[in-house]
């Protein structure tokens, strides 16, 4: 990779990670380019180069996010056990740290904006779909290995994910009555039952 590459390519990352800050921080209707440009110490006029919209930086930041997060979870999927890696990618579902918790409320703008806004609507479903095939590859390899009970996969990711969204907005409303413990006990539970694992939640 030439000087030139790496440099532009350090130069998207830093201005995704501040954007991810910044929408978290402030929301997607009220940021500027502006914002986004000081935290990320470019100028506006680079900013713009590289994105040249409002919309397409929050898309692409989104993405980012994502990305992130699974590149966490699954950083030695081909040598630890299946329900290591699939216990990973539950707590990486949920606001288990500071981080998340920032990937959390870029999920919740992007909701709130793709129920006005149609563009919006379809990526949100793209990205879902993603987490999807993420959480199936991870049960697949673990029925393919002998180690998960077989099962239907498409609806048991279905599960996992609609219980996360559950369970993780309200973690981040500070609902007293749930906590990150229970959460993820409850829904490793289930996930357990149905492919034949102990109801102990792996160790990461």
């Amino acid at each position: 990779m030439s000087t030139k590459v790496r440099s532009t390519a350090e130069t998207r990352e830093r201005i995704l990670t501040a954007a991810c800050e910044v929408i978290a921080e402030t929301g997607f209707e009220k940021i500027r380019m502006r914002m986004v440009a000081e935290k990320a110490g470019v100028s506006t006029a680079l900013l713009h180069y590289h994105f040249d919209t409002r919309e397409k930086l929050f898309t692409e930041a989104m993405t980012h996010s994502f990305a992130h997060t699974a590149l966490d979870a699954e950083r030695d999927a081909d040598t630890a056990p299946a329900a290591v890696v699939l216990a990973r990618i539950l707590r990486n579902l949920l606001p288990t740290d500071p981080e998340l918790q920032q990937d959390w409320r870029l999920w919740q703008e992007l909701w709130a904006r793709a129920l006005r806004d149609e563009t919006t609507r379809a990526f949100a479903v793209d990205l879902y779909a993603q987490l999807h095939a993420w959480v199936a590859g991870a049960v697949r390899r673990g029925i393919e290995s002998g180690e998960f009970t077989p099962t239907d996969v498409d609806d048991l990711s279905t599960l996992v994910l609609s219980l996360s969204d559950g369970y993780g907005i309200r973690l981040m409303l500070r609902d007293p009555t749930v906590t990150l413990d229970t959460a993820l006990t409850s829904i490793w539970r289930h996930v357990a039952d149905t492919l034949g694992l102990p109801e102990a939640l792996p160790e990461p």
